[in-house]
């Protein structure tokens, strides 16, 4: 069974941690709507994309809840990205990063892993709970109505998730984080969502 966990609620940051750490699959707010989290320990992963019918070669963003937290999932940043993390985090963009060493290999089968600091007060908190670092996809399933609410997530995931974490906010479903790589010396846009491949280019233009 599926519950419903408050976030004015101090018990309920607790409540999803416990779930969390015991790598069941809790829904949680992001300022980019609802998402799917999981611990990085490699059987949550694979509840998460049970959970969310996802394709097991798709690889999985992390949600970091503190800056000093990407040193668990990311190797030393480049001048350019430290200055893209210095301006956009937290926000809707996702780095690509070199991996950490440690990483399950169900978050990313690749050399790099997709990294965020959201700018959601009640994720961080909760990430911050687990130790500074969640596996966190969309709630969603493809071909279905993208949720907006804690209720619509307990109608779409009821059963097949741990619980939700109800912030008692509509979130918008039509705002994406833009994701982007840096490598080999130039900046390259995979994904343009919230912030523009031209006020990534203007931030980095003069470093080295």
């Amino acid at each position: 069974m599926t519950i419903m966990l408050s976030a004015d609620d101090p018990n309920a940051f607790v409540v999803a941690a416990e779930m969390l750490n015991r790598g069941q699959i809790v829904a949680i707010p992001t300022d980019t709507g609802y998402g799917l989290a999981a611990s990085l320990a490699d059987e949550a992963i694979l509840r998460l994309y049970l959970a969310k019918e996802r394709p097991p070669d798709k690889s999985t963003p992390i949600l970091i809840a503190d800056l000093e937290d990407i040193e668990t999932v990311a190797q030393p940043l480049l001048p350019p990205v430290e200055r893209l993390v210095e301006q956009f985090w937290p926000g809707p963009l996702t780095l690509l990063l070199l991996k950490a060493d440690g990483l399950p290999q169900r978050v990313s089968a690749t050399a790099n892993v997709a990294v965020r600091l959201p700018d959601h007060d009640v994720a961080r908190q909760l990430i911050r709970a687990v130790g500074g670092a969640l596996a966190v996809s969309r709630a969603s399933i493809d071909g279905k109505e993208i949720p907006t609410t804690a209720q619509a997530v307990l109608d779409l995931f009821g059963g097949h998730i741990a619980a939700v974490l109800n912030s008692k906010t509509e979130h918008p479903t039509d705002v994406v984080s833009t994701v982007a790589i840096f490598d080999w010396r130039n900046l390259q846009v995979i994904r343009e969502g919230a912030i523009s491949e031209a006020d990534l280019k203007a931030a980095i233009e003069n470093v080295r």
